[in-house]
């Protein structure tokens, strides 16, 4: 039947809306994860008034905002950024379990990409690690996701 894959380096966002979705929660974190976002958005083409920032209260708060952005047909691609970081009551496993359900469920309830851009670490130092550290930068990432699934689903039947 063949077989359709996008290059991830070759995609240009130029005509893309994507929304970014951030938790304010643990801010010091999720601000650099917007920032990186954006930053590889526009640096794919993605035109600035195109992109869409919203900030919510925390990463549970995410997937409802998802999906109404999703929804909405104002968005080709709907970016989820916070920061979960493990303490010494199970709120982190309810909190991170949640968050990254209910964005899959938007995703597949709207056909529409919702990126699971959520950090979930156990300590400040590692999520400091995923936004340019040694682990690299996690909001760029889900940036990167993000068009490519767009361009991905745009050339599938």
């Amino acid at each position: 039947m063949g077989r359709y894959a996008v290059s991830p380096e070759s995609v240009d966002g130029t005509g893309m809306r994507i929304a970014v979705v951030v938790s304010r929660f643990n801010e010091a974190v999720t601000v650099s994860l917007a920032e990186g976002a954006c930053r590889v958005l526009e640096g794919r083409g993605v035109d600035p008034d195109s992109i869409l920032v919203v900030e919510v209260p925390g990463a549970f708060e995410l997937p409802v905002t998802a999906k109404r952005l999703a929804s909405s047909g104002q968005v080709d691609a709907v970016i989820c950024l916070g920061a979960v970081i493990r303490g010494d009551t199970p709120h982190f496993d309810y909190v991170a379990g949640e968050a990254a359900a209910g964005i899959n469920r938007a995703a597949l309830d709207t056909g529409v990409p919702c990126v699971f851009g959520v950090l979930t670490t156990d300590t400040l130092d590692q999520a400091r690690d995923r936004i340019g550290g040694a682990a690299g930068h996690k909001g760029e990432e889900a940036a990167a996701t993000a068009l490519e699934m767009v361009s991905l689903l745009r050339g599938l039947p």
